[in-house]
């Protein structure tokens, strides 16, 4: 049995550290140690060396900070050439940018530059599992599983079902996507780490009849996930509106075909009332917040409070390219700034919890990943305190964990990222200048 021992600052959560006082787990000199890709024992070295091999190498990094690998809820591979184009809200910037780019991942040479660039860049910001939109192409998602298998991440995802509103390049055939996405599940769905997503673009892309197939197929393969967006602008919500007029509301159009339920992903969530987050709740549906995208494109402020209120579970979301940045830094501080603007509080604890725990939670995941419980797969991100001469003077006068967290998650960048662990495996190593 091979044995690996990382001695150094260690922290993770064992639960959501706003309902459960007792969540929070630090130790300053703490070991993990990692015995074939699974978690042998997280704890403090004084109490654990005992478990060591004789020959077992520690390394020994007092200075630097061990931290679960990050997961990302929600993202657009093919859209990375597009992050940061100028500023359209939603609908336009769909049409400009977004549908064009897309149309060029028919090549299959395309999506593998573009999805070994895309994974590289997840590993050098510490995400070490995403969920993850392709597009409507079934090479797109073949291509994917096949990069994020050989780096052996967790990695959920599937090919986009579009079969209107969007320009014909774009559009599924006849079948609407049925048969691709069967190939797609039968070849992918549960090989090593990786895990199948039905994903239709959102409600004003997909006809009744298309919904009704994913229903269909969301049926026939009980445990495959279901990712989409919904509610994300007002604009958006009054399109769906007009195109579905015997629903309810936004929620209702997916619960009718079967597509809301506890492996169901929604992105964005910001313009929900009580009455839906009690639905959402109830059929045990998780919300992805993709706070940079939401500031970015000027969608809105997600309601936190309310969210929180109906215990929906909850995970963070980059929502490249919509969304401005990888890192899952950025997308702590700005999901703050939403809280802030809102009236409501996000710790450090609590930003940590869904950029880990939660997201695991939130993907159905938390048997594999999340923390550093025992048994679990080893996926971890080294943070180094003195990633920058601000951060290291910052740091030097924080009196204690949350300020430590907190200060991170404002001033931290894939700088902060040292090294990025997957299966007890280096995967990513930054170079120091």
């Amino acid at each position: 049995m091979t044995q690996t021992a990382f001695r150094a600052q260690i922290f993770h959560l064992l639960d959501d550290p706003h309902v459960a006082e007792e969540a929070v787990v630090y130790h300053r000199d703490g070991l993990l140690i990692i015995e074939d890709g699974h978690i042998r024992i997280c704890g403090p070295w004084s109490e654990c060396r005992g478990l060591l091999h004789r020959d077992t190498r520690v390394r020994h990094m007092p200075d630097y900070l061990i931290v679960p690998g990050f997961v990302d809820t929600h993202i657009h591979y093919p859209q990375v050439d597009i992050i940061a184009a100028y500023g359209k809200q939603l609908m336009d910037w769909l049409t400009t940018y977004t549908f064009p780019e897309e149309a060029r991942f028919s090549d299959r040479k395309k999506c593998q530059e573009t999805a070994g660039f895309f994974l590289d860049e997840l590993l050098r910001n510490g995400t070490t599992t995403a969920l993850v939109f392709g597009t409507v192409h079934e090479v797109s998602a073949d291509v994917l599983f096949e990069q994020a298998r050989a780096r052996h991440m967790r990695l959920i995802a599937g090919k986009v079902l579009m079969d209107r509103n969007a320009p014909d390049n774009l559009l599924d055939g006849p079948d609407r996507g049925q048969a691709a996405t069967e190939r797609l599940i039968r070849k992918w769905h549960g090989k090593d780490r990786l895990g199948y997503a039905i994903t239709p673009r959102f409600a004003p892309t997909s006809t009744p009849a298309q919904l009704e197939l994913a229903g269909r197929l969301k049926a026939a393969h009980r445990d495959v996930h279901v990712h989409t967006h919904m509610c994300e602008t007002k604009k958006e919500i009054a399109t769906v509106a007009a195109l579905f007029p015997d629903s309810q509301d936004y929620l209702d159009v997916y619960a009718r075909y079967g597509l809301v339920g506890d492996k169901t992903v929604l992105a964005h969530g910001i313009h929900m009332g009580a009455d839906m987050c009690r639905r959402i709740a109830r059929a045990g549906a998780a919300v992805a917040l993709c706070p940079t995208s939401n500031l970015f494109m000027g969608s809105g402020l997600f309601n936190l409070a309310r969210l929180r209120r109906y215990k929906i579970r909850l995970g963070l979301g980059t929502d490249v390219g919509g969304g401005t940045s990888f890192s899952q830094f950025a997308t702590m501080k700005a999901a703050y700034e939403v809280a802030q603007l809102r009236g409501t509080s996000l710790g450090a604890f609590e930003a940590f919890y869904l950029a880990t725990l939660g997201g695991a939670r939130s993907l159905g995941l938390e048997k594999h990943i999340g923390n550093f419980e025992p048994g679990k797969e080893a996926d971890f991100v080294v943070l180094d305190l003195s990633a920058t001469p601000l951060m290291a003077r910052r740091l030097s006068v924080a009196k204690d964990l949350h300020e430590t967290l907190f200060a991170l998650m404002i001033l931290g960048d894939d700088r902060v990222v040292s090294e990025t662990f997957v299966m007890g495996q280096s995967a990513y190593k930054r170079r120091r200048a």
